[in-house]
């Protein structure tokens, strides 16, 4: 097998990674980044973003990062192609050890973990059908696109009842499609949601099928799957939310990385420090509330600072 000496190696290439490589690659590191299975993060799944500064007029996600990456590399940093398939942390021979791909060991001083998080989907065939055409897992980055329109958010949580709201100040009707006969959502946010004209519950209500022609038109559900009175209803929805939750791409460094309960790894503080020396986490990895380009873009910036000052 290959092998390979890095100074400062970087995983992922979302915003936080893109943005780490931009500053490491100015503060001299030679970084070099591997892009994962999806060049250019979670991002990538949204429609048009319209929230990151820079940009008055709107952006599509894949130009917006290919500018990030076109930056990094004018600095210098190396962008390939490529998987991380191990890791071993123990520093055992002073150095941090990477895997691409099981076939090239690296062999890092330093390396920032930029590998975002995943939307957790239903399983629907149509999910991916529609997926940019009216599905979205972030109602703060797609809801400005449905203004006075009609949209549907799977979940029973505080997650979905905070989408829901948001999304209930721009849309014209909005429905929240829970499996169970309550929320789990805390009180607090239950009475808000109840409370709201242009929210409709529909408890005990599980999705079939999305349809539509180009984008989502409309939705079949089921009402009591299983029971007695089981019936097939259809609303008529301009897009689709997942608020079911996300789940953190840290399972390859969950043995020598401290996470939560949900997966997300912890950092020291505000800072992107790891447990473990000479590593850092930066963006939706470490992030389980905010979870926006902006702030995963500032994290990837936090964690090349750090990383210059460790090598250093």
């Amino acid at each position: 097998m290959k092998t390979e000496h890095i100074r400062c190696l970087i995983i992922g290439s979302g915003p936080a990674g893109y943005t780490a490589a931009i500053y490491a690659s100015r503060s001299n590191l030679q970084p070099v980044l591997y892009e994962g299975i999806q060049p250019g993060g979670q991002l990538t799944t949204t429609t048009e973003v319209e929230n990151f500064p820079g940009y008055p007029d709107g952006v599509n996600p894949f130009d917006m990062m290919s500018d990030f990456r076109r930056q990094a590399e004018r600095f210098g940093a190396e962008i390939r192609s490529g998987e991380v398939t191990k890791v071993d942390f123990s520093r055992q021979d002073g150095v941090l050890k990477v895997w691409i791909d099981n076939d090239l060991q690296i062999d890092a001083d330093a390396v920032i973990v930029a590998t975002g998080a995943s939307a957790k989907y239903l399983g629907l065939e149509t999910e991916q059908t529609y997926k940019g055409k009216g599905v979205s897992a972030c109602a703060t980055c797609d809801g400005f696109f449905y203004r006075k329109k009609t949209v549907a958010v799977v979940g029973g949580g505080d997650t979905a009842c905070e989408e829901a709201l948001y999304l209930s100040s721009l849309c014209k009707q909005v429905y929240l499609i829970v499996r169970k006969p309550f929320l789990r959502a805390s009180e607090i946010m239950q009475q808000r949601v109840k409370e709201k004209e242009n929210i409709t519950i529909l408890f005990e209500h599980n999705t079939l099928r999305l349809t539509g022609n180009d984008k989502v038109e409309g939705a079949d559900l089921v009402y009591r799957k299983g029971e007695k009175d089981e019936r097939q209803v259809h609303i008529d929805i301009d897009g689709f939310f997942l608020a079911i939750g996300h789940t953190p791409n840290s399972a390859l460094f969950s043995d020598y990385l401290k996470t939560d309960s949900q997966g997300y790894i912890l950092t020291d503080g505000d800072t992107p420090k790891t447990n473990v020396e000479g590593v850092f986490a930066a963006g939706d990895v470490a992030d389980p509330r905010y979870r926006q380009a902006i702030t995963a873009a500032a994290s990837g910036c936090k964690a090349a600072i750090e990383a210059e000052k460790y090598l250093q």
